[in-house]
């Protein structure tokens, strides 16, 4: 099952589930009015649909079903919480109302730092990487707001990308009113109040707190500020897709928006799929300018992970320690500046 293909706006869903109710119900209407804002696939499509049994994952799957997918309820049990196996019944009760599937799988979350994030990867893990999610808005600008806090680049701030996410134009109020004119039975997850998680910090404290300094609703700006990003840096992207990083010279000429991004997508793999940090990416650009022969890169394993250049090209090598020594281009002329745009 697949949430992929052309994606599209809800104008015109499918039959209402009777079970829910008479089609000209309120919320049935409520129902409509947000469907025509997600981005659910075509109608037939067959998806998974992650559900915890809250609110807003309850909200995704009525709405999946609502624009004629062929949608199947997945809960994920991670056991960090007496009583968490219970709650399947809840999500397995709202898929029989509405007509989905429903399958029930446990994730292990393995020891570490940063419990929230190792319980996400558990979870998406278990989910499939094609699996919808019940992000909102909301959401998103809590994405945004802790990727700037962390000191993320133009793509942590540009948030959630809304591939897998089909609701993320709607806010956490309206799927909250929206399961509630349908008289379902949620989940409330305790942990989604605690202070220790610092989202919860963002969402509790932070975000109420910049409204009350605008007096406007931040996160709707946040997230259309998002969006926007985004599309910046999707086009940053596919420009720096011409910049080849193992070419010392052409990396050290590429405007640096597009040499860093070059420099990521080509280290990523290599460290365990995730980028290097900006601190590392400039010692590979400085390597590129020949301003030091090598420098070392926090790798996934027990060593680091050394870019050296030779013969104008860079390598990835094992985890020796890099030499940081000084040193012009081979030609003997330090590169020249990327040309100047036209006037």
């Amino acid at each position: 099952m697949t949430g992929g293909g052309a994606q599209h706006r809800g104008d015109a869903p499918s039959a209402w589930p009777a079970s829910l109710g008479p089609s000209t119900s309120d919320a049935a209407a409520l129902a409509r009015t947000l469907l025509a804002r997600c981005t659910f696939p075509a109608p037939g499509t067959a998806v998974v649909c992650g559900v915890s049994g809250g609110a807003d994952s309850s909200a995704l799957l009525v709405l999946a079903v609502f624009a004629g997918c062929d949608a199947t309820a997945v809960h994920v049990d991670h056991g960090l919480r007496d009583g968490s196996a219970a709650e399947a019944a809840v999500v397995e009760r709202l898929a029989d109302l509405v007509g989905a599937r429903f399958v029930a799988r446990t994730a292990v979350v393995p020891p570490g730092a940063n419990l929230e994030a190792r319980a996400r990867a558990a979870r998406h893990g278990a989910l499939g990487p094609d699996a919808l999610l019940g992000h909102t808005a909301d959401d998103q600008a809590e994405t945004v707001l802790l990727a700037l806090v962390r000191g993320a680049g133009l793509a942590g701030l540009a948030g959630i990308a809304a591939g897998r996410h089909p609701i993320l134009g709607l806010r956490r109020a309206e799927t909250m009113a929206l399961v509630t004119a349908l008289g379902l039975c949620t989940v409330n997850d305790p942990t989604n109040h605690s202070a220790a998680h610092r989202r919860n910090r963002v969402r509790h404290e932070l975000l109420p707190l910049l409204d009350a300094i605008a007096e406007r609703d931040v996160a709707a700006v946040i997230a259309r500020q998002a969006a926007l990003l985004r599309d910046d840096a999707g086009l940053l992207e596919a420009l720096s897709a011409g910049v080849d990083p193992t070419d010392a010279r052409a990396l050290a000429l590429a405007p640096a928006p597009l040499a860093r991004r070059a420099v990521r997508r080509w280290l990523a793999p290599t460290l365990g799929g995730y980028p290097p940090d900006a601190a590392a990416v400039e010692r590979v650009l400085a390597v590129a300018r020949g301003e030091v022969l090598a420098c070392e890169v926090a790798g996934p394993g027990p060593g680091p992970v050394r870019i050296a250049r030779s013969h104008r090209k860079l390598r990835v090598t094992g985890g020796e320690r890099g030499e940081e020594l000084k040193k012009v281009d081979e030609t003997g002329q330090r590169p020249r500046k990327w040309p100047s745009p036209p006037n």
